[in-house]
């Protein structure tokens, strides 16, 4: 790579994933739900709009915010703060809406008041650090991943890695394993695949959002995993797809359930969210891992948006939700252009529907 090119692609992180990492304070605008581009409702409206949680999305909704900004009248912050402080966040009642990962179970959204919908669709990749093997020249199966994380794989030359990708002139270079420090939905869904594809991790170590890693360095939201596996040679790191396409990070292919080999891209991910089914009834709680599909990338994952059923101010919520509503009606252009997968119409018709339904002040309905 030229110093320029690397240059405009320190450039473009910081644009995109860099800002995410920062508190962003935007101004949105109360918007129009139809599928027309909102227009604005005029300055001080309403109040502030705050959310917080997963850093998958952060990419994504930064860019969101930034064009919704353009038709102002409402200030928008997300904290991308992680997916378990998300949960905390919008349980204890400190944001307007929380944003996780890793879906909460029917049973605790009715503890807490709280309605869960996705809003977008991506992938978690394995960004790798290896001298000589360039993006998409490394392949990975399943269990020879976990093997890999749950540290029985110790080094890039192992034969069980050199039998996957004859041909590779693979180093000696000792593993080293980075994982999120935090709670993290990014966890959830990479766990929550190596569960699904060997017996042994699923014993040992199971899914979810906070892992007792036995090996590895800890690297804190996906930012600061992408940047430990930059750092360390041998490095292999778990991140939101965004994050190691922005940085020009080398990605592994991976096997998927069909025993085909697949890269991480737009396509691979609608592929493994084709065929999922989707229930307001379990708060939306898809899981994509390890989705069939001979085109499917196997760590795909939704990304949510947790609210509560009974708001406290009308104005406040319905500007809220005229966010979100816009990002389903105009938003889609932008996410695939991030590679994010873009939720389907009819299920965003079902989560409208919701509101409806669910979302109330003192009883009456807030949408439409």
């Amino acid at each position: 790579m030229t110093m320029a090119k690397g240059r405009r692609r320190a450039v473009a992180l910081s644009g995109v994933v860099a800002a995410a990492l920062l508190i962003m304070s935007v101004a949105a605008a109360c918007g129009s739900s139809s599928s027309s581009s909102s227009t604005a409702t005029g300055g001080g409206a309403t109040s502030t709009i705050t959310g917080a949680g997963a850093t998958f999305p952060a990419p994504l909704y930064t860019k969101w915010a930034a064009e919704y900004q353009k038709i102002s009248g409402l200030q928008l912050n997300y904290q991308p703060v992680g997916s378990g402080a998300g949960i905390q966040a919008i349980e204890g009642k400190t944001v307007q809406f929380g944003a996780s990962d890793a879906p909460l179970s029917e049973a605790d959204l009715q503890k807490a008041g709280l309605i869960q919908f996705p809003l977008t669709i991506g992938g978690v990749v394995l960004a790798v650090n290896l001298d000589g093997v360039g993006d998409g020249q490394l392949k990975l199966d399943g269990p020879t991943l976990a093997k890999i994380f749950m540290g029985d794989i110790k080094t890039w030359d192992d034969p069980a890695i050199a039998a996957l990708n004859p041909g590779t002139k693979l180093p000696s270079t000792a593993i080293t394993t980075v994982h999120r420090s935090d709670s993290s939905g990014t966890t959830f869904n990479f766990t929550t695949y190596l569960s699904d594809v060997s017996p042994q991790w699923k014993s040992k170590y199971g899914a979810s959002k906070d892992i007792s890693w036995p090996n590895g360095v800890g690297g804190n939201k996906n930012a600061g995993v992408a940047t430990a596996v930059q750092q360390t040679k041998g490095a292999i790191g778990y991140v939101e797809y965004a994050y190691a396409k922005q940085t020009g990070m080398a990605t592994a292919q991976l096997k998927n359930k069909d025993g085909q080999w697949v890269k991480p891209s737009l396509d691979t991910f609608a592929a493994a969210a084709q065929g999922a089914t989707w229930s307001a009834a379990d708060g939306f709680a898809t899981i994509l891992a390890n989705s069939p599909g001979p085109t499917s990338w196997p760590i795909a994952a939704a990304s949510f948006i947790l609210i509560y059923k009974d708001q406290q101010d009308a104005t406040q919520a319905k500007a809220m939700l005229q966010f979100f509503d816009w990002t389903y009606k105009n938003g889609a252009s932008i996410a695939q252009s991030l590679d994010y997968v873009p939720v389907p119409s009819n299920v965003s018709t079902l989560v409208e529907t919701q509101w409806g339904k669910d979302v109330t002040v003192s009883g009456t309905p807030v949408w439409p």
